[in-house]
């Protein structure tokens, strides 16, 4: 039997996704800077940012939608990051040959074909997998948030075996070996963290988290010399 991943990324909750155009890099400055940036920056225009980065009400009945469709062996691996690169890793080490992947993006690679030339990164992890003919199959099933269409990566979709699905589209008893839970830090906010160890601790299996260390959210206890320093 073909072993098959599960890989899930937390901004596939994030209704701001549909309207956030630019690209992050998965580093310190993108990882929490760029998050105490964005509060101070509404804070003088009178924004809350607090409140226009939140989750959609998708979180609220997801694991039920996942287990209407999917099956989950006794010996399930399941993995946590931060970051969504993982998931070729972890495709390639447990012999996957599909993935489906729920997302605001589809990481196959931002720049057609010659994308999946460069390093292995968060966004174009599954291209890779495709392309190196790791995996047979990817699924893309897209977070209703997303500024995305199928029609963006043609030329890639032209060359593998990419299928983009709704939910209702699954098939049932999909058998699943291993998961991948992302939080991707860059474009997820620190304030959101207690909700995403929510999110994972009520999937009900146990799990285990690489590099995905805890971020320190505590903007009123920044002085001034330290609001500088995060704004250069």
């Amino acid at each position: 039997m073909k072993n098959v991943l599960l890989s899930i990324d937390w901004d596939y909750f994030m209704p701001y996704i549909k309207n956030w155009n630019g690209s992050c890099i998965e580093n310190n400055r993108g990882f929490i800077k760029q998050w105490y940036i964005k509060y101070f920056e509404g804070k003088m225009h009178g924004v809350d940012v607090i409140e226009r980065f939140n989750v959609g009400r998708q979180l609220s009945y997801f694991w039920d939608l996942i287990y209407r469709h999917f099956k989950f062996t006794r010996d399930v691996k399941v993995i946590v990051s931060d970051s969504h690169k993982l998931s070729y890793d972890i495709a390639k080490k447990n012999s996957c040959s599909e993935v489906f992947l729920f997302d605001s993006h589809s990481d196959l690679g931002y720049g057609g074909l010659n994308s999946l030339k460069f390093e292995i990164n968060c966004a174009n992890w599954l291209g890779k997998l495709l392309s190196e003919s790791v995996i047979d199959k990817a699924h893309i099933i897209y977070s209703p948030y997303t500024n995305e269409n199928p029609e963006d990566f043609k030329d890639i979709n032209s060359k593998f075996n990419v299928k983009y699905q709704e939910t209702d589209e699954l098939k049932s008893d999909i058998n699943i070996n291993v998961v991948h839970i992302c939080r991707s830090g860059a474009w997820t906010p620190p304030w959101l963290d207690g909700k995403f160890i929510t999110f994972i601790k009520s999937f009900c299996h146990s799990f285990k988290i690489i590099e995905c260390p805890k971020r320190e959210w505590k903007p009123e206890k920044l002085n001034l010399a330290s609001k500088i320093d995060l704004m250069f």
